[in-house]
């Protein structure tokens, strides 16, 4: 009998004595899973801006590094996007800081400010915005909040509060809009304007935007532009590169990415020594077996080789089983507004990890029967 078929024979009938082992390893992979779901959702929302929008090129203050970090720059940088031949439409976004006096029993709070333009062709958050609840934002004072954020603003749409000393009126809710760190609120450019607290900005914005034609290499008209402005105090990154600069800060930048981290070591190391012990278990159980084998010839690295695969196919019930509850708990988690991406290199790597589990917890439980003595084990 081969060396996999024995294993899989154990683990058919002898399920009880492993069900431990694999329920550990699908904790430990719905652990893993849901983490990294929730890490790429979280440090998605910095850079929600960019991912939620059309442009392809972005135009900003040299060395920002996320949104919130964007500081007014020259009017000419708009000049310098539409001479290129490859950009088809530039549009300004004003952003900035604000502070948002709702209902007296909610206080203050500080939120951000997105002017956009309210176009229904408009480059920003075209993906989230539908074309009927942006022509609302040419309604003087008007603004748009992410639907989740409402109960935080304490107010329902139709609603007016004060925003930076003026009176808004919620006009729309959308989904997709929170961004990381506060309150999003979305208006137009007209109206951001007339929010600026910095007279000297009043007429200057903090980013520019470009829609280039079908077919253009953003990488190529990126390199383009910036030689053609050698002086020029802005920069251009492409849309893949500044969404990738934003979710790199906040991961990394900030420590929480590296909180992160840690928390994936503790997970393999308390799913590792917990699989371990329910695997060094099961294989006890059936020592006087192993010795038996052991006996009739089959040698230490056959019989060592029946307990890892053993435990490679626990891990792969827990990949399944794992995945299939973080599945539930993902959509539980998007009907509630809670902030959950994934990709197939997550899932690829969250999988890498569970088998590494069991593989290692194997290993530590091939000791179980690394001194076997059929001569005193029989008797």
């Amino acid at each position: 009998m081969s060396v996999v078929a024995l294993a899989s024979k154990t683990l058919f009938y002898e399920w009880r004595k492993f069900l431990p082992a694999a329920l550990a390893v699908a904790f430990s992979g719905l652990l893993l899973l849901m983490q990294a779901a929730l890490m790429f959702g979280i440090f998605d929302s910095a850079s929600v801006y960019v991912s939620k929008s059309t442009a392809d090129l972005w135009a900003g203050y040299p060395g920002t590094q996320t949104i919130e970090l964007g500081r007014p720059i020259p009017r000419d940088t708009e000049v310098a996007l539409h001479m290129d031949p490859a950009v088809v439409r530039v549009e300004p976004f004003h952003w900035l800081d604000g502070d948002w006096r709702g209902p007296a029993s909610h206080g203050s709070l500080s939120v951000f400010i997105s002017g956009i333009d309210p176009a229904p062709d408009g480059l920003l958050f075209s993906s989230t915005i539908p074309a009927a609840t942006r022509a609302q934002l040419y309604e003087p004072d008007s603004v748009i909040v992410d639907a989740a954020d409402l109960p935080k603003l304490g107010l329902p749409v139709g609603g007016s509060a004060t925003l930076n000393g003026h009176r808004v009126r919620i006009v729309g809710a959308s989904h997709g809009l929170r961004a990381l760190g506060g309150v999003n609120i979305v208006t137009s450019i007209a109206t951001a304007r007339r929010l600026n607290t910095d007279p000297a900005n009043a007429d200057r914005v903090a980013y520019y935007v470009a829609k280039l034609r079908t077919g253009a290499n953003a990488d190529a008209v990126r390199d383009r532009i910036e030689k053609a402005w050698p002086q020029r105090r802005f920069t251009v990154w492409t849309k893949a590169e500044f969404a990738h600069t934003a979710a790199t800060y906040w991961m990394f930048e900030t420590g929480a990415g590296l909180g992160f981290v840690f928390f994936t070591f503790i997970v393999f190391l308390v799913g590792t020594v917990i699989t371990s012990q329910t695997l060094m278990a099961a294989v006890a159980s059936h020592v006087r077996e192993y010795a038996m084998l052991n006996a009739l010839g089959a040698g230490h690295g056959a019989l060592r080789r029946v307990v890892l695969e053993q435990a490679m196919i626990v891990g792969g019930f827990g990949i399944v089983a794992g995945a299939f509850v973080s599945g539930l708990l993902i959509l539980l988690a998007r009907s509630q507004n809670v902030p959950i991406a994934f990709d197939t290199s997550a899932a690829i790597g969250c999988a890498v990890l569970v088998l590494a589990i069991a593989l290692v917890s194997g290993a530590m439980a091939v000791r179980t029967i690394a001194h076997l003595e059929p001569a005193n084990l029989l008797r």
